[in-house]
């Protein structure tokens, strides 16, 4: 774990960068301290343009990040070529283009070809999974050879949800059963990895890594909107030199 952001460990090949801030290193005050990256929050703008300055430089970007204005569906961009930006995945072949996704308990997802020549970043929460945005994306990289990383999101005894979340996955898929506990009080904590795991398996992908953070019970490293409801957003990004 380097000063404000988690280099992720799995055997992508060279040339092949990923990273995923914590809320450390930036100038943002009160709520959104301190490497508040979102500009949609609430947070002045320059506190944000200066976070997302400093990221840049501390990771030496090749370019500014694809900022996606997420909206918890399935939409997939291609990053290099695409102005639509509303989205919640991005993937790329070039080199030079920062797939970007930000989270604050939703699970980002990085995706990776063996070769290094397809890399995508998916912000998956329980919206956008039960939407189907990681099939989504693992179709749009257009291969069966890909490596996931799970980065940091609400852990599963943290992330209490109602009877109608439940739900809406176990009518999808009967595995995802597996990925909910009851509660005394009705109602379920559901855990977005293995959630996220299920679907990386259904599709092919069994080479998964990452995965035990939470958000929630981490005050000092990230972002919860779940635990503080105003707060900030940290980043997960890949790109290919």
């Amino acid at each position: 774990m380097s000063r404000f952001w988690i280099e992720p460990e799995w055997p992508v090949p060279p040339g092949v960068r990923a990273a995923s801030t914590l809320r450390r290193g930036g100038v943002s005050i009160g709520p959104y301290r301190s490497l508040n990256l979102g500009a949609h929050v609430g947070d002045e703008p320059s506190r944000v343009s200066e976070n997302r300055h400093r990221l840049r430089e501390a990771l030496s970007l090749p370019a500014e990040p694809v900022w996606l204005n997420q909206v918890h569906g399935k939409h997939v961009i291609r990053a290099d070529v695409s102005t639509y930006r509303s989205a919640d995945a991005a993937f790329t072949c070039q080199t030079g283009i920062v797939c970007t996704v930000m989270t604050a308990d939703c699970l980002p997802v990085l995706l990776c070809s063996k070769e290094g020549d397809r890399v995508a970043a998916v912000h998956a929460g329980w919206k956008g999974l039960a939407a189907g945005v990681i099939e989504a994306a693992v179709e749009a990289l257009e291969g069966d050879d890909l490596l996931a990383w799970l980065g940091p999101a609400i852990g599963p005894d943290a992330f209490e949800v109602g009877h109608e979340v439940r739900e809406t996955f176990v009518r999808k898929r009967a595995a995802f059963a597996a990925a909910f506990c009851q509660t005394e009080n009705a109602k379920w904590l559901a855990d977005l990895y293995h959630l996220a795991r299920i679907v990386l398996n259904d599709v092919g992908i069994s080479a998964i890594y990452g995965g035990g953070f939470c958000t929630f019970g981490n005050a000092d490293d990230f972002f919860s909107y779940r635990r503080d409801r105003v707060t900030g957003r940290m980043a997960t990004l890949i790109w290919r030199e």
